[in-house]
């Protein structure tokens, strides 16, 4: 059975900040299983209360932690840049870096870096088309930098600016789509995510749900991985979860 439950969402990305609650979707759920967030809409004040108090980019400490570590790494990665940029530039036709407009903090737009690691003329601008596994847009040094996760490493650049964090929802683009519909209609607190920065990895990535959507359960496990980051939000368990994603992606390459 389906239920309904209201989300919210503030359409307007030209406003920097939310003004007041402004209930404008009603939606109803794809998936008839089980979810701590499945009840989660205007009438949960509670819970609303509860992510406020958790929003992790209003806390000073977690910006400072965030702009000093991602400005160390950049100078960190400084040299592996300059040999990942010859290796694009030199293998096929096309930019360094690839350029995306992804839903930020408040759900306004910004423009996400990362090294581009498919053919120009192959590639989705739109990027509702998702990568799977063995695509043949993707070429041989972005197979390698996909596996590695090292074509992720420019959007310290996105962090330092304030666009992102290190820690937080993966940044979606606008239309995304899981289990072959707009991850919003699957969702219904889809928005909900959108109340901190988004980041380099999240809880959800190093919990097993980074890749495809195409599964709904895992589609809406990552969500629900998401709100509850925000809810437990500490800077030690943004630590921890930077460790799990080197030791996840950086060492044992299992991205795709």
């Amino acid at each position: 059975m389906a239920s309904t439950i209201t989300a919210r969402f503030v359409q307007d990305n030209s406003s920097p900040l939310w003004v007041g609650p402004r209930f404008i979707s009603v939606r109803p759920v794809e998936y008839a299983g089980t979810s701590p967030y499945r009840n989660y809409g205007a009438y949960n004040l509670r819970a609303l209360k509860r992510v406020s108090r958790g929003e992790s980019a209003s806390a000073l400490s977690k910006r400072l932690f965030d702009a000093t570590a991602a400005s160390l790494a950049l100078l960190f990665f400084a040299p592996m840049f300059i040999v990942i940029a010859i290796a694009i530039k030199s293998t096929s036709r096309g930019p360094i870096f690839f350029r995306q407009y992804r839903y930020g903090y408040r759900n306004k737009l910004f423009k996400i870096y990362k090294f581009r690691s498919m053919r120009t003329e192959l590639g989705d601008a739109a990027g509702v088309k998702q990568t799977v596994l063995g695509d043949s847009r993707i070429t041989p040094i972005g197979r390698i930098l996909r596996s590695t996760s090292l074509d992720e490493i420019p959007q310290l650049i996105n962090v330092v600016k304030g666009d992102m964090s290190l820690v937080g929802p993966r940044p979606h683009v606008p239309g995304m789509l899981a289990a072959n519909t707009l991850y919003e209609d699957l969702v219904p607190y889809y928005f909900q995510r959108h109340i901190v920065r988004p980041g380099i990895t999240g809880l959800a990535q190093v919990s097993g749900c980074r890749g495809s959507t195409v599964e709904p359960r895992l589609a809406i496990a990552r969500v629900d991985y998401d709100l509850d980051y925000i809810e437990k939000w500490s800077l030690r368990m943004d630590v921890k979860i930077i460790v799990r994603t080197i030791q996840r992606e950086f060492l044992s390459g299992s991205g795709f």
